[in-house]
Parts: C-alpha cells; sequence; structure tokens
C-alpha cells in the first residue's frame, strides 16, 4: 500500500513541479517583464529549488561520446554487449582514426567494471568509466530497475548476481579481463572468481576492491548497524513492497527506490539542507557554474531504482547477519565459496579513511581470505581525507586512485610483456599489503 500512496502522491505533485518550473522561468527571463520586479532574483531561486525538491528523477545517461587517449581525442560509442532481464553489460567502444592511438588502443587491457545494485544506477560510477577509457577498453554492468522487470522473469537472488558476474567474465574473457568491483559487489564478485577458480576456471588477471562489505563486522558503520540489529523478519514486513500496476514489474516484490533514498538522506540531513540552501543561493548571486554543479549531482543523487526483494534480503541475511562469506559458510547453488582456491589472480583493495559507509578494514578483509594468492600480489591502498564516493569519483579518485588502479592493472597485464615477478618488484611499496 505504501508504494502505491507515493506514487499517488508523486502524481499529484507532478503539476505542482511543472508550475514550479514554468513560474522560476517567468521571473528569471530577461525579456519577461516579471524578471525587472523587485525580488525577482529571489523569486525565481524558490521556484527553481520547488521544482528541484518536487520533480521525479529519471535514470541519467552516462552521457560520454569521447575520451583521450595519449593526447588524441577519440569518439566512444555506448554498445550493449550482452542482455539479461535484470542487468545490461555495457560496452564503451572507442573509434578513431588515429593509427597512432589505434595501435595503442589494441594494446590496451580490459577492465571489467561490477556497479553495484544497491539504489543508485550504474551512471553513478561515470566518472570512474571516464577515467579508465583513457587507459583501457571498458565495460561495466547496467542493472535494471526492478519495477521494470516483468514479474513472469522470476526471482532474482544473490546466487543469481553471482551467476550474472561470472556470465559476463566468460563473455568479456576471463584471461584477460580486469575485474573491479565498487562497494556492494565486492561480495558477489569475490564469491564468482571463488566459484571458477574452485572449478579450475581461468580467473580474471586482477580483481580491485573498492569500498565493500567484505567483513562488516570491522568498523561497523550505521549503515552496517541496521543491517545487522533488523531481524530478517523485519526488513520483510517494513521494507518490502509490491510494485503498483502501472509499472512493467507489477506485482514483483521490491526493496522501493524511494524508500532507499529517504535512507540516504537521512545518514546525512544536515549536509544535504546546507547544499539546497547554497544552491538557493548561487541562483540568487547568478552563480551558474555552481548551481549547475549542484544539478549534476542531484540529477545523479536522486535517481533511484527499486531492488529484487529476494535480492535484498539474501544480502541482508548472507552478508551482514550470517557474514557467511568471512565464516566460509556460503553455498551458492549447492557449490561453497572458497576463496582460498583463487591463486593466480592478484588483489588490489582501495578503502577510503572518511567511508561511513563501508568502515575501515571491511574490505581489507579479502586478503584474508583469499590465501591462496601468494603475499607478493597482494596490494591495499587507503586514501586519505576520501569519503565513500570519494575513492571512485571526484578529484580524489581522478589524481590519486585512477593511477594506483591503472598501474596495478598494466603491471599485471599480459600485454605488459612481462613476467609476474618483475610485475610485482615494480609496484610501489606503499600498496603492498600486510
Amino acid at each position: 500500500m505504501l508504494y502505491q500512496i507515493y506514487e499517488t502522491q508523486r502524481a499529484l505533485m507532478a503539476p505542482f513541479s511543472e508550475f514550479a518550473s514554468a513560474s522560476a522561468k517567468l521571473y528569471d527571463h530577461p525579456l519577461s517583464p516579471f524578471a525587472h520586479t523587485p525580488l525577482a532574483q529571489r523569486i525565481s531561486a524558490g521556484f527553481d529549488l520547488l521544482h528541484r525538491l518536487a520533480k521525479e528523477y529519471e535514470k541519467p545517461p552516462f552521457g560520454i561520446t569521447t575520451a583521450t587517449v595519449d593526447g588524441i581525442e577519440v569518439a566512444v560509442q555506448e554498445q550493449v554487449a550482452l542482455k539479461k532481464p535484470f542487468c545490461r553489460l555495457l560496452r564503451f567502444k572507442r573509434f578513431t582514426d588515429n593509427s597512432r592511438a589505434l595501435d595503442l588502443m589494441k594494446e590496451q587491457p580490459i577492465v571489467l567494471v561490477v556497479a553495484p545494485l544497491s539504489g543508485h544506477h550504474s551512471t553513478l560510477l561515470r566518472d570512474t568509466v571516464k577515467s579508465l577509457l583513457h587507459d583501457h577498453k571498458v565495460f561495466i554492468t547496467d542493472w535494471t530497475d526492478a519495477r521494470m522487470v516483468p514479474a513472469s522473469e522470476g526471482p532474482f537472488h544473490l546466487d543469481d548476481y553471482v551467476e550474472y558476474v561470472q556470465e559476463f567474465i566468460r563473455h568479456v574473457g576471463a584471461k584477460n579481463v580486469h575485474v573491479i568491483s565498487v562497494c556492494q559487489p565486492t561480495v558477489p564478485v569475490l564469491a564468482a572468481v571463488s566459484l571458477m577458480a574452485s572449478r579450475g576456471e581461468a580467473t580474471p588477471l586482477t580483481m580491485t576492491m573498492m569500498g565493500g562489505p567484505i567483513d562488516a563486522r570491522k568498523s561497523p558503520t550505521a549503515v552496517n548497524n541496521l543491517a545487522m540489529n533488523k531481524s530478517h523478519g523485519w526488513f520483510e514486513n517494513n521494507v518490502i513492497f509490491r510494485v503498483p500496476q502501472n509499472f512493467p514489474g507489477a506485482g514483483r516484490a521490491v526493496y522501493p527506490g524511494f524508500m532507499q533514498y529517504s535512507g540516504f538522506v537521512a545518514m546525512n540531513p544536515d549536509r544535504h539542507l546546507t547544499s539546497h540552501y547554497d544552491y538557493f543561493q548561487d541562483l540568487i548571486k547568478g552563480d551558474d557554474e555552481s548551481a549547475e554543479s549542484h544539478r549534476q549531482f542531484y540529477d545523479e543523487y536522486n535517481a533511484v531504482l527499486d531492488l529484487p526483494a529476494e535480492y535484498y534480503l539474501d544480502t541482508i541475511k548472507t552478508v551482514f547477519q550470517d557474514f557467511a562469506l568471512v565464516n566460509g559458510t556460503w553455498v551458492v547453488k549447492g557449490e561453497p565459496v572458497r576463496p582460498q582456491d583463487i591463486t593466480t589472480t592478484a588483489l588490489l583493495t582501495i578503502e577510503g579513511e572518511l567511508d561511513d559507509i563501508t568502515g575501515g578494514g571491511q574490505t581489507r578483509a579479502a586478503h584474508g581470505l583469499c590465501q591462496g594468492i601468494p603475499k607478493e600480489r597482494q596490494f591495499h591502498y587507503d586514501v586519505e581525507g576520501a569519503g565513500h564516493y570519494g575513492i571512485f569519483s571526484g578529484r580524489r579518485w581522478r589524481e590519486r586512485v585512477c593511477p594506483e588502479v591503472r598501474d596495478f592493472i598494466k603491471r599485471y597485464s599480459k600485454a605488459a610483456g612481462a613476467s609476474a615477478k618483475d610485475n610485482v618488484t615494480a609496484l610501489p611499496k606503499r600498496s603492498r599489503a600486510r
């Protein structure tokens, strides 16, 4: 019923949002007589802010059309490499008629970025993809809003997520791919690679795990505490609802995006209030650059998607209550998950010093599980001054984290033409895991 109430409210607010948008332009457009009345700028700013608070936020596009390779600008086309009911595997294909850039791109390593299925769309990793495109062939998982998946497609469990990751790795080519997982997918990615190793399959050249809850018992955050302290039944009874009839996935049980968004905002309400007030002031002052920066951030941040209920509940139980991965009790469709069976894949873990979503040590715990990987092929990097989003987006990502990831991948790529021993020697000592 709550989902239906929300949708009714959203429908009622839509005309008001459009009215606010039109009114903001009426008091701001230079040809409008209202723009020359007293307090016009403040009135326009107020209506603009109301419009943004009341509007519906659609999934934004990646919008990546160009990239720079060795100083040469090349075209980028977004392609669907593989389509599944709950996810698309996207490839950002680069094109150029410059022979030097073309030869370089052919030799660059392949990267599979596994985006989170935890509320926001995969476009949240736009900055991650843009930076990686300079030196890599890039694929990314683009998860589908569960309310858009017909109920006839069946349920989607955490085990299915693991199988999706395995299928994507095989599709790209396990012997040549480097996998980067950001936040939530670190756990299913480690499970997927572990199962492949246990079966004797080829595994990725490297795994880079960034800000994920491998062991949520370490430095628990408010997010972890909520998942740990509430019973499985509480989540099932309080946050799971049926998709209304006006969507393709009508009747599907989901954890609604609007509830997730409320949780995101509740974590830092003062920060969001300050941000909206600053936006209002920027509009009054005519600081278009700062105002546009605010719009771009919240266009992304406010766009959320529904999660399949079974996947969400599985994750709560497996990752945050049973700690099945670290306890060695996780079984995926009859197969035990054994990270110790991974032997040839190099491992890099990355954590943000100020991460308030995934606490310090949670991602680094992967090293203790992957005992089959030689210590000289395991590395860890702490990003000073970075919060959760700072490790994969923004200035710290571009200037500090991305170069670490790039160098790590390069040294373990077959294209590098060096032996594993030589590569290990070349890696920066400050990133060596202990």
